[in-house]
């Protein structure tokens, strides 16, 4: 009896020493743990925290303190992104609005100023007054569009819509547009009815955007296309053409916000840079997607893919 009292006394004294021996181990980890979480937030640096342990507990730790040091080195990129996006927005944007505003200001000091000018001239220039004014409203208006489709606060209601009459119309109202470049137009839009959800002003806005875009850029081809095809269980919509296309480099670049082509500053080419940004957004708006694929001088194709419906 008294045996078994003394093992048992051992064995309490020998548990009361492993647990102050494992709060021990305890403390000096998480004091590890906390001196490379110090470092790494002071230099800033991708870095994770390393540490050899047995302890279960440490361990479920330290990955979550991983997992919060990636999420937060993401937050960080994204951060110098948004802000690198940011600066050339307004750069851009700044561009593109003091380009027409310093015409305007010439125009109407020329309205102003020159008191001999004939009733003839005076109208001529007060029509180019009011285009460019134009000008800088629709780039404005673009701007707010844009900002409305990525802060969510765009309507787009979805409903079934014919995609192949749709594509028809858009194509028409571009006809004596299409005919004074002299551009030979092909269409492939099957006899059939393909319906899918979308939203009729929204795709309008998609059509009239990419085959603008086409004309702008792509008319020295010689050739703008329009193709509707089925895609498995999806309608595919291609608007294309045969100019010089776009780098591959900057393939990836041209859905961006404000992001223009070089030539695209060219008056000849002029762009805001938002048109592609909004026609992204209202087809991600439509649950579609679009892609380009472009070969300078064989083929540059814009191609939207929306959900099909039978019924």
């Amino acid at each position: 009896m008294i045996l078994l009292l003394i093992v048992i006394i051992i064995l309490l004294l020998l548990l009361i020493g492993w647990q102050s021996y494992s709060k021990f181990k305890i403390k000096r980890n998480l004091r590890e743990i906390s001196q490379q979480l110090d470092a790494i937030l002071h230099i800033q640096s991708a870095e994770k925290v390393l540490l050899i342990t047995n302890e279960k507990t440490v361990q479920n730790a330290l990955i979550q303190i991983n997992r919060l040091l990636d999420f937060n080195q993401k937050v960080i990129a994204d951060y110098s992104k948004t802000k690198e996006s940011l600066r050339k927005m307004i750069s851009n944007m700044s561009h593109d609005l003091k380009t027409p505003l310093t015409v305007i200001l010439g125009y109407v000091e020329k309205l102003t100023m020159d008191k001999t000018m004939l009733k003839e001239e005076r109208t001529i220039v007060t029509q180019q007054l009011y285009k460019k004014t134009e000008q800088v409203i629709e780039l404005i208006h673009r701007f707010f569009d844009l900002v409305k489709l990525e802060s969510g606060d765009y309507s787009i209601p979805l409903t079934k819509v014919s995609i192949s009459e749709i594509c028809r119309k858009n194509v028409l109202e571009f006809y004596h547009l299409l005919q004074s470049k002299q551009l030979q137009v092909e269409l492939n839009i099957p006899e059939q009815d393909y319906f899918i959800l979308g939203n009729e002003e929204a795709l309008n806005r998609v059509l009239s955007n990419l085959i603008s875009n086409s004309l702008r850029y792509g008319s020295d081809g010689g050739v703008i296309g329009l193709t509707v095809r089925e895609e498995g269980d999806n309608i595919a919509i291609d608007v294309w053409d045969k100019g010089k296309g776009i780098a591959e480099k900057e393939q990836e670049l041209v859905f961006e916000r404000l992001y223009t082509l070089d030539d695209a500053r060219n008056p000849e080419f002029q762009g805001s840079g938002l048109g592609l940004s909004i026609t992204k957004r209202l087809v991600e708006g439509m649950k579609g997607s679009i892609f380009l694929k472009s070969k300078p001088y064989e083929k540059t194709v814009f191609t939207c893919v929306f959900n099909r419906i039978t019924y």
